[in-house]
């Protein structure tokens, strides 16, 4: 079974490997009933949005987790892949500044990549 840090160090370690930029994990369980996390990170293109949510996907996959819903595929300026607890966003350049997730949600904590599993 796996820890809900374990499958965030696989979600992000899925990102890096499509070089995937500022990747930031936030605890948005500390301030939201909405889910425990947010993983946020940004593609240079929407190829690379693309390429960075299909890899997410095939490492869940690899360890039987389906995400509950996806959004944006087919615009891949914003994609987001919604794990239950962990809700994954994936932007181009321009809509990560413009939506600011980091700002709006900006009294839960970050959460470092080798606090992970």
């Amino acid at each position: 079974m796996e820890t809900v840090e374990s499958i965030l160090a696989k979600i992000y370690d899925a990102i890096d490997d499509k070089i995937g930029q500022d990747i930031v994990i936030l605890n948005i369980g500390k301030v939201s009933s909405l889910c425990d996390y947010f993983v946020i990170a940004t593609g240079s293109s929407s190829r690379q949005v693309k390429a960075i949510a299909d890899s997410v996907e095939d490492e869940m996959t690899k360890i039987d987790i389906e995400p509950r819903g996806k959004e944006g595929i087919t615009s891949q300026s914003w994609v987001l892949l919604d794990y239950g607890d962990i809700m994954v966003h994936i932007f181009d350049e321009e809509n990560r500044g413009f939506y600011n997730l980091e700002k709006l949600w900006k009294d839960a904590p970050y959460v470092e990549r080798d606090e992970l599993a």
